[in-house]
């Protein structure tokens, strides 16, 4: 398998021009990529410059970040074009797109669908996040760095310029190589595009990595009938594959995200980690992981779930 490290730089307009194109609110304005074999070799590059069509003038903080001019960009062709192009560039054998940070995909994505193109796919894309695999291996798994940093904290050779297309697909390949070298398990980590999400129970993802279980539902009309779903609320040993009696129910500290806590009498406390997202289509659909914790961790998970509970009754009482 080969891996299609890409990287897209884009333009934007003012919050006027913004509201009205908000079906894209960022135009791709250069597309760079570095193909690696399996053995994470290089063996072929790709760099082309995209001629604008919705924002015709170049945003001031897009013009500094990048040292792109609109002249420049008029030469360039337009994105259905240099995006056929990328795919066939692509090839026929079986690719995983890589990329810094999880934007790239869903913006590529989101200008192949304001261009009337061939969607890459109708259902969430698996790809590597190299900034995360980055983090896992020389960090804490949480924090995420710049490009840049990066490269600094490994010392590679800065030898041509940060903040082009390619010239960022060209580093993150060399991050990803090291991290290969490095610590080769830990490119199991996938991650998931959901610019499509499953649209059927058959389409929802169920992936275990080593240390916890990542689900990804189909679509529902309301929050409501999401927790409803079962495979959605509920609890269950990724180890023995037992379904779990809750010790606490799913409860949010900040409305963002939820947390509940089981326990299986062979492997110990799981957490379940879950978060409610709109799809592009305004329907809602659930992430939710599922870990082994410590009973330490687990005291913690009560403790804020008291504080949660203790919040809302004084916002009660407020009203």
């Amino acid at each position: 398998m080969n891996y299609v490290v890409f990287d897209l730089e884009w333009n934007q307009g003012n919050q006027v021009q913004q509201t009205e194109h908000a079906d894209i609110p960022f135009e791709v304005i250069e597309i760079g990529a570095v193909k690696l074999n399996d053995k994470y070799v290089m063996i072929s590059e790709f760099s082309r410059l995209i001629k604008p069509e919705v924002y015709r003038e170049m945003h001031q903080y897009t013009s500094k970040l990048i040292h792109l001019q609109m002249e420049e960009l008029e030469r360039g062709r337009p994105f259905a074009e240099v995006m056929k192009d990328f795919l066939e560039w692509c090839g026929t054998e079986e690719y995983l797109f890589c990329s810094w940070g999880s934007l790239d995909l869903t913006e590529l994505q989101r200008n192949m669908r304001y261009h009337n193109m061939t969607p890459l796919s109708d259902r969430p894309i698996p790809y590597l996040d190299v900034q995360k695999l980055f983090s896992l291996v020389y960090e804490d798994g949480k924090s995420r760095r710049s490009l840049e940093t990066a490269v600094d904290m490994v010392q590679l050779e800065k030898d041509i310029p940060f903040h082009r297309a390619f010239s960022d697909a060209y580093y993150t390949a060399k991050l990803l190589t090291g991290i290969a070298e490095q610590k080769p398990e830990v490119l199991r980590r996938i991650s998931f595009d959901t610019f499509h999400p499953p649209k059927t129970r058959a389409e929802e993802v169920k992936v275990q990595f080593d240390t916890y279980v990542k689900y990804i539902s189909r679509e529902f009309d309301s929050k409501a009938e999401a927790f409803a779903d079962r495979e959605v609320s509920s609890s269950k040993c990724y180890l023995c594959h037992k379904n779990l009696r809750k010790k606490i129910r799913w409860f949010s500290p900040n409305s963002k995200h939820y947390y509940c806590l089981a326990r299986c009498d062979k492997h110990g406390y799981l957490k379940g980690k879950l978060r409610i997202h709109k799809s592009e289509s305004g329907k809602l659909f659930a992430v939710k992981i599922t870990k082994l914790i410590t009973e330490e961790e687990a005291e913690r998970l009560k403790e804020r779930c008291d504080n949660a509970k203790k919040m809302q009754k004084y916002k009660n009482s407020a009203n």
